[in-house]
């Protein structure tokens, strides 16, 4: 089933990516490229929420919401580390994380036809990423320091988390990878 309305959920997610980027580059408005980080955030949960619910799971849905969330943090990342409003090793840490599942993720993909399925933990680290994030934005654009306080809250953790996590799933990229190299039994 692709047309779905969790799907439709992600493709919005997806599209919000170049809104938040317009935000921050082309309107220079910091803040409100911030609240579109919430929104998409947000929606990360109501689509899950919404594929459980509806009974409306898909191939497709499994793949669109992790790519919704890789396309906002990096944009986030990136284009925060670009225009100073993420600590630049903050950004480092997280993209390092980031480039380096993908890669194992496109290895798994190619090699066994397989992916790592989303953890609990994974998506409790993913929010907390887009809490921090988007708290950094909304205090370069308002100066706030609520927000600024509220983004070390949720930074500091997140990036704990989103590493301990990216540990997990080398475990479970082993075990696909050590699938290959079980003996064949000729029964």
């Amino acid at each position: 089933m692709i047309f779905t309305v969790p799907n439709l959920v992600s493709a919005l997610r997806i599209l919000a990516t170049p809104v938040f980027l317009w935000l921050l580059i082309g309107a220079d408005r910091p803040a409100a490229a911030g609240w579109v980080l919430v929104a998409i955030g947000a929606s990360d949960w109501v689509d899950g929420y919404l594929a459980r619910r509806l009974d409306q799971v898909s191939e497709l849905g499994k793949m669109l919401d992790p790519v919704a969330d890789r396309l906002a943090i990096a944009a986030a990342l990136i284009g925060g580390w670009i225009a100073g409003v993420i600590p630049w090793w903050v950004s480092l840490l997280l993209i390092t994380r980031e480039v380096l599942l993908a890669v194992l993720t496109a290895y798994l993909a190619w090699r066994r036809r397989a992916r790592i399925e989303v953890r609990y933990w994974g998506k409790v680290a993913t929010w907390a990423v887009y809490g921090g994030t988007a708290s950094f934005y909304i205090y370069a654009g308002t100066g706030w320091a609520f927000f600024h306080w509220w983004a070390w809250i949720y930074t500091v953790p997140a990036l704990l988390l989103y590493y301990f996590v990216a540990l997990q799933y080398l475990g479970d990229a082993r075990m696909i990878l050590g699938q290959e190299d079980a003996p064949v039994s000729s029964g």
